[in-house]
C-alpha cells in the first residue's frame, strides 16, 4: 500500500516566538477523514557534532536543561542562523562553545528530532583533528563546561545511560560507527 501525504485544509498559529512556534492544522487524511487540531511545533534547524581532538578525545559539553530539569552531558551544537549553511553553523557552534577548530569535517546524518509533531531537522557532523584555538564565546544565557572523553569512555557513558539527549546519542552512534569503519 502506498503511503500518501495528508492534505492541509487550514492552518493557524497559536504562538510565534524566536525559538518555538506552535501551529494548529486541520488535515484531510489518506482515508478521506478529517483530523482537526493537529498541533505542530516549528523550530529552527539545528546542527550537532561528534568532535574529536588531535589526540582522539571526544569533546562533550555539560549544561543545565530547564525543560527536563537535568544537568545534561551532550555533544556540542546549536541552532542554524538564518541562511547559514549547516557546515558553517557547526564550525561556528564548536568554536563558540568549545574554542576548538578542526582539520576535517564530514556529514554523518540528517535526523528529524520528532517528525510526528515538529518540523525541524538536525544535521549531524563528524569533525576530527581538533585543536584549541580560541576561548569560549558563549551566548548570553549559555552556561556550559567543556569535557573530553576517550572513545571507550564515551561508549561506556552511553551504555550506562549517562548521555540522556536522544539526538546526541544517535549522533554518537553514527560517529562511532564511522570511526570504526575507517580503521
Amino acid at each position: 500500500m502506498e503511503i500518501l501525504k495528508w492534505q492541509k485544509i487550514s492552518s493557524r498559529y497559536l504562538v510565534k516566538e524566536k525559538w518555538a512556534t506552535l501551529r494548529v492544522d486541520t488535515c484531510k487524511l489518506q482515508n478521506g477523514s478529517t483530523k482537526d487540531d493537529y498541533f505542530v511545533l516549528e523550530y529552527p534547524n539545528w546542527v550537532n557534532a561528534v568532535a574529536l581532538t588531535e589526540d582522539n578525545q571526544i569533546i562533550m559539553v555539560r549544561q543545565y536543561r530547564h525543560g527536563a530539569d537535568i544537568i545534561s552531558l551532550e555533544i556540542p551544537g546549536g541552532v542554524i542562523d538564518g541562511d547559514e549553511k549547516p557546515e558553517d553553523a557547526v564550525k561556528r557552534e564548536l568554536l563558540e562553545e568549545t574554542g576548538y577548530s578542526f582539520k576535517t569535517i564530514s556529514h554523518l546524518a540528517t535526523l528529524y528530532p520528532n517528525p510526528a509533531t515538529a518540523n525541524n531537522v538536525t544535521f549531524t557532523y563528524l569533525l576530527t583533528g581538533g585543536i584549541k584555538t580560541h576561548e569560549q564565546h558563549l551566548d548570553e544565557h549559555e552556561i556550559l563546561t567543556v569535557e573530553k572523553y576517550s572513545i571507550p569512555e564515551v561508549k561506556q557513558l552511553i551504555l550506562d545511560n549517562q548521555i540522556a539527549q536522544s539526538l546526541h546519542v544517535s549522533a554518537l552512534f553514527y560517529g562511532l560507527m564511522k570511526l570504526e569503519a575507517v580503521k
